[in-house]
């Protein structure tokens, strides 16, 4: 559960980010909360990646526990 608020704390960043990037007239300063909003992004895919691997090799152990014990 707390990788879920983990992600969707990224998420929420990255919105930030890209809100700020459209009210400043700074082009540079725009731009570089544009590539911010995106290395969030990046951060929150690598843990929901990260969070899907973790439940199949769980899954996995399972399954391979229950042929086990047949």
């Amino acid at each position: 559960m707390k990788m879920v608020k983990e992600t969707k704390f990224f998420r929420k960043q990255a919105e930030k980010a890209e809100r700020m990037a459209l009210a400043t007239s700074d082009e540079e300063a725009s731009q570089s909360l544009l590539n911010l909003a995106q290395g969030y992004r990046s951060q929150a895919d690598a843990l929901k990646k990260s969070e899907k691997l973790k439940k199949s090799k769980k899954i996995s152990g399972k399954k391979a526990q229950l042929k086990m014990k047949k």
